[in-house]
């Protein structure tokens, strides 16, 4: 088998030298060199974009490539890429850069000056791991190999403004559209997903805490797969536990699941945690959910000033939803738009007390009635933030009809962002 090398090295001398040392080894095929971090990210994601089988069984990183600096490179490759296997090249073979590199997920290091023999070794290694991570994944089920998948976090201004309810919503209906969708519980001390979709369950969020190297089979042993075809990662059991998930690794399992998903939506809670905040900080879209009263209004304002003092999220990057709309209430959506200084979501949820009760008590609120004006209104916010596909043959109409309900793909406003 030929094992496909990509070098990316800065200095012009230095990669002709490491391209022709690796075209002198037994089955390898090197690749034109990129010269930067980007140019190797970008060549990355647009063979990944084509087919996962398109990517370089390895690739070869320098310890002088920039801009970005070598292991938050390496970094970035392996949870962009878990398919693809990374030899760090550097003068410093330390057993402290080693562990730093494998921290970061390099699959090896080879010291400088290179050495054939070494560099043999290490290559067949890496291919071998290369190609049985390839065999996983090519009978993972979902494996999206796009460049990376969109985020979108659901916050709540204060408890009970229903985050939990509009991210299944908004799970379920990208997943009705045909898009593999993760939904994540971040509400790590009292996150209800579980008990929203009736779900016994053993794994948590927390067991991937710990862990610097997320492959796809141990992301796979995390997820619960539930009947409506989602991929749960839910919080724990134990809410005390939560506490062991940091900002750094709900980075590494959000860059997992970007990798691993089209869409990946994550409830947050009302309660900011560095690992809430790591969440929405990364989002490709942040909602902060809010009810049309006096009290909600105040609380969405103060969390959005949060976010900006801590630059977690500027202003204009956030979208309030509006939650238990009615047409009586004082305060509309252009009122809470002006208060908050953030863009408003078109798609305003109606209150719906009644029609929902009945679901929540059961804990299947998946198998909410396509008739529901708050399913209906929630699958169009879906549509809204353009996390569904619409269907081959109805790109006009651009609905999703029949029991998975109502969804209009209407184009998000220019200040939606």
């Amino acid at each position: 088998m030929t094992t496909r090398i990509l070098p990316a090295v800065g200095d012009p001398d230095a990669a002709r030298s490491i391209t022709t040392l690796l075209s002198q080894l037994p089955d390898a095929e090197p690749v034109a060199p990129v010269v930067d971090s980007t140019q190797l990210i970008d060549t990355l994601a647009r063979l990944a974009a084509e087919s996962v089988d398109e990517l370089p069984e390895i690739v070869v990183v320098h310890e002088r490539i920039g801009p970005v600096p070598a292991l938050e490179l390496i970094r970035e490759v392996a949870l962009r890429f878990p398919a693809v296997g990374v030899i760090l090249i550097t003068s410093d073979a330390s057993p402290g850069l080693f562990s730093a590199a494998m921290d970061s997920g390099a699959r090896g290091l080879v010291a400088l000056p290179l050495s054939y023999e070494e560099l043999v070794s290490r290559v067949q290694a890496v291919a071998q791991w290369s190609v049985g991570v390839r065999r996983h994944l090519g009978h993972g089920g979902d494996v999206f190999t796009g460049a990376g998948g969109r985020v979108v976090t659901v916050s709540g201004a204060k408890g009970g403004a229903g985050a939990t309810l509009t991210a299944i919503q908004l799970a379920l209906a990208a997943q009705a559209s045909g898009r593999g969708t993760a939904l994540v519980d971040m509400d790590l001390q009292s996150g209800d997903v579980a008990s929203f979709l009736d779900v016994q369950f053993r794994r948590s969020v927390v067991d991937l805490a710990a862990i610097t190297d997320i492959s796809p089979r141990v992301l796979a042993d995390a997820i619960f797969r539930h009947d409506s075809g989602l991929a749960l990662l839910l919080a724990p059991g134990e809410g005390e536990r939560g506490e062991e998930v940091t900002d750094r690794s709900v980075r590494q399992i959000v860059s997992a699941l970007r990798s691993r998903y089209e869409i990946v939506v994550l409830d947050c809670g009302a309660q900011m945690s560095g690992a809430s905040a790591a969440a929405v900080e990364m989002a490709d879209t942040a909602l902060l959910l809010t009810t049309p009263d006096v009290v909600a209004v105040r609380a969405a304002k103060r969390t959005v000033r949060m976010w900006d003092r801590l630059q977690i999220r500027k202003a204009e990057e956030t979208t309030v939803v509006v939650n238990r709309h009615t047409r009586s209430t004082e305060i509309q959506p252009p009122l809470i738009q002006k208060i908050t200084g953030t863009p408003v979501a078109a798609t305003a949820i109606p209150a719906g007390f009644k029609e929902l009760q009945g679901a929540v008590d059961a804990g299947r609120i998946h198998e909410l009635e396509s008739k529901s004006t708050v399913k209906q209104a929630l699958w169009g916010l879906a549509g809204e933030l353009g996390i569904v596909k619409a269907p081959e043959g109805d790109r006009k109409g651009g609905r999703l009809r029949g029991d998975r309900g109502s969804v209009s793909f209407r184009r998000r406003r220019e200040a939606g962002g």
